[in-house]
């Protein structure tokens, strides 16, 4: 696992886009200049600025997901069970922004860390859990979160 990317500043969720327009599901595979990434082999995203000229009217009116990833990718990126963003009982539940666009739940992870103080350089490898079941090592940053939580972040 690599430092948490912000993929998504630069995309807009394909299940939102193809409901608004009314297009089949697969249409983005055959639209050649819409580059598209997958996240979890489950959600597909097309780039913005990038929809064919007939459609690129529907992009104000899109969902803006910078800083956002869905809640599983999240925590397979975190190395936490997802039960952390989605049940309020979850201590840490509510330290978290949230969006839902098209019953798909997202979690604002730049925001989080950012109110955190936390800084995670590119290529590093990153825990949250509880403090018992973290693992520090010598080349590790630690941050301590209120409720027994912490991060550690690995280069």
């Amino acid at each position: 696992m690599s430092y948490l990317p912000n993929t998504l500043n630069s995309f807009w969720l394909w299940k939102e886009v193809s409901k608004k327009l009314g297009v089949s599901n697969p249409a983005y595979k055959y639209w050649r200049d819409t580059p598209n990434i997958k996240l979890n082999n489950k959600y597909v995203f097309v780039k913005k600025d990038t929809l064919p000229k007939k459609h690129q009217y529907i992009e104000p009116i899109l969902t803006d997901l910078s800083g956002h990833l869905p809640i599983k990718f999240a925590s397979d990126q975190l190395h936490v069970n997802e039960h952390i963003f989605s049940y309020e009982k979850m201590k840490l539940h509510r330290e978290f922004e949230y969006k839902f666009v098209e019953d798909v739940k997202f979690v604002n992870i730049k925001k989080f860390f950012r109110e955190n103080g936390i800084y995670i350089p590119k290529n590093s490898i990153v825990q949250l859990g509880k403090l018992k079941d973290l693992d520090l090592a010598a080349s590790s940053a630690f941050y301590r979160l209120k409720d027994d939580y912490g991060v550690v972040i690995y280069e």
